[in-house]
């Protein structure tokens, strides 16, 4: 060893020179079974279409979707996100087609659920995907935000024929008041009192959503979400108010969207919930992280095993994530 004038009686790097030592004393440690896979299901059979801004991510209709999950599963990942794709010619301002029984979600559900894949369902509940002018529900008589509370009526039947399609939890995503608290006495009432509630809490009206909008076909045909979706430039105690509200009505887990350029909101309702945080890593995280990737400008598995240690760091509980292909390779079960 080299000899050095310095007197030092605490040296940190005495830690970091063994490569045994680092693994050992690492605080944040990755599985995949921390992860919930989203995927987009549409109509018709053996469909599998690239997302062109999400490279590895897929549109998939039911017959190829089920034995994908099969195979998530025997990663050891426990628990996947759907989100509904219906063509264009069957919206309506309404968003009927959320509605309706057997659409691609329900069927999908029911699907996974006689194949017995080893992983919860949960459903993303909004009718952005469903509605002709993109918004997250019908909109008011002047069309200049959506109806909050016929949207928080219309989640509720959607909901319940999720829950009879078997999904584990239901999700919603729109930001609608009271959301939460319909959504918790509808299912009791219609003997779904086992199903979870996974809200969507601090949403952000963010720029980081464009690649999911390509994915599920949901972008608004005119103006924006910041209406209803909460605005980047306030500070955290609005986040901490909106998870302590949905709590208070019967969620069982909130979560906080995006994920990476919010880390300081992630801690602080960490710090100021009781029940299981969840992170979403968005699409435009993912799609960053690929586009510098492909152009050789970043270590690819390095980005995204260090951007999600960095959620999880935060407070994260359980971290949504486009890389499932790549966490199989990289993390433990």
């Amino acid at each position: 060893m080299s000899q050095s004038p310095l007197n030092l009686p605490r040296r940190p790097r005495r830690l970091r020179l063994r490569e045994p030592l680092r693994r050992m004393l690492q605080g944040v440690k990755l599985r995949r079974s921390d992860f919930i896979v989203p995927v987009f299901v549409v109509e018709g059979e053996n469909v599998q279409r690239e997302v062109a801004s999400m490279p590895g991510v897929h549109q998939m209709s039911v017959d190829v979707a089920v034995p994908w999950l099969a195979g998530r599963a025997g990663e050891g990942f426990g628990a996947y996100l759907v989100f509904g794709v219906v063509d264009r010619a069957k919206k309506d301002p309404e968003g009927s087609p959320a509605l309706d029984e057997n659409n691609v979600v329900c069927r999908l559900l029911r699907a996974v659920n006689e194949r017995e894949i080893p992983m919860a369902g949960i459903t993303d509940l909004c009718f952005c995907e469903y509605t002709s002018h993109g918004h997250c529900g019908p909109l008011t008589a002047d069309r200049s935000t959506v109806d909050n509370d016929r949207t928080v009526d219309l989640l509720v039947k959607q909901a319940i024929n999720h829950a009879r399609a078997g999904a584990a939890v239901v999700a919603p995503s729109g930001m609608m008041d009271g959301a939460v608290g319909a959504l918790r006495g509808g299912l009791d009432a219609a003997g779904f009192a086992d199903v979870s509630i996974l809200s969507y809490s601090v949403k952000y009206a963010s720029a980081f959503y464009g690649p999911f909008r390509d994915a599920a076909d949901s972008a608004p045909e005119f103006g924006d979400r910041q209406s209803y979706q909460m605005d980047p430039s306030r500070g955290v105690d609005e986040a901490i108010e909106e998870a302590r509200l949905d709590i208070e009505q019967g969620a069982d887990m909130v979560m906080v969207k995006p994920a990476g350029a919010y880390l300081d909101v992630i801690r602080a309702v960490r710090q100021s919930i009781r029940v299981p945080l969840v992170a979403y890593q968005v699409s435009g995280e993912y799609a960053m992280i690929e586009a510098a990737a492909a152009k050789g400008w970043i270590d690819r598995d390095r980005a995204i095993l260090e951007s999600l240690t960095a959620i999880k760091r935060a407070g994260a509980d359980l971290i949504i994530s486009y890389s499932a292909h790549a966490l199989a390779r990289l993390l433990p079960a």
